[in-house]
């Protein structure tokens, strides 16, 4: 409750009130969504610095890498002896090569895209053609995926020859490969990796702006389901996979 304060000693305040003091706007409490604003902001900054390349002396504003126009965090380069160091230390799977046909139906036909384990062109139609796939969208500065990623990493340990898992990073961010790997590698995630910069594989998939979001596809390359949530063990995607690729895993 506030409190109106009054003037101490003054007798005559009590018999002959003066003209009154103008009113306050009451103390409201600072709002829970406003709250919650100021928390995730601060998050993704310490996200960022903690990735952030060191030995860079330039200042880094950190702001959304869906709406900035201006240089981002995740903009920043590094020479490639730092990035080739970073693929060493990632240790990264390859990115699949299941060697069966292309399927007429495949949603994924003729899309390239960087793997990040090598860095070169990936055909990720011909690559994960014929087999049954997990596709993780994600990204470095997107919170959920740090949690989510280990457990899609466990799912694959998990699933074996039976399912591909293919993580996809979001085309915001995706011109920085190191950032990427420095994430990974700190999340001890290993999975086999494509960068998606120019947004072809989400575009082809009809993944939704939501990370991580994952993409159930059939083996002959449709999308059986889209499901923009996240996973909290190796046990929910089973389950996801059984019931719309009638895989068991």
């Amino acid at each position: 409750m506030n409190q109106t304060p009054t003037d101490e000693g003054s007798s005559a305040a009590e018999s002959e009130p003066g003209p009154p003091e103008p009113s306050r706007p009451p103390r409201g409490r600072f709002p829970a969504s406003a709250r919650w604003t100021l928390v995730f902001i601060v998050v993704m900054i310490a996200l960022v610095v903690a990735i952030w390349p060191r030995g860079d002396d330039d200042p880094a504003g950190v702001s959304d890498p869906a709406t900035a126009t201006g240089p981002k965090a995740t903009d920043a380069q590094v020479d490639e002896g730092q990035l080739a160091q970073a693929r060493r230390d990632a240790a990264l799977e390859p990115c699949p090569q299941t060697g069966l046909p292309v399927g007429p139906g495949s949603v994924l036909a003729g899309v390239t895209a960087p793997c990040l384990a090598d860095g070169k062109p990936y055909d990720v139609g011909a690559g994960t053609a014929g087999k049954p796939m997990v596709v993780n969208m994600w990204a470095v500065w997107c919170l959920p995926c740090r949690r989510e990623l280990p457990e899609m990493a466990g799912y694959a340990q998990r699933a074996g020859d039976k399912v591909t898992v293919l993580a996809v990073h979001a085309q915001e961010g995706a011109q920085n490969p190191y950032l990427a790997l420095r994430f990974l590698t700190e999340n001890n995630v290993h999975l086999p990796v494509v960068m998606d910069p120019d947004a072809r594989i989400a575009g082809a998939l009809k993944a939704p702006r939501v990370f991580p979001s994952t993409i159930l596809v059939r083996a002959d390359g449709t999308v059986a389901k889209v499901l923009p949530q996240v996973f909290d063990d190796p046990d929910q995607i089973a389950a996801a996979v059984r019931q719309y690729l009638g895989v068991t895993t």
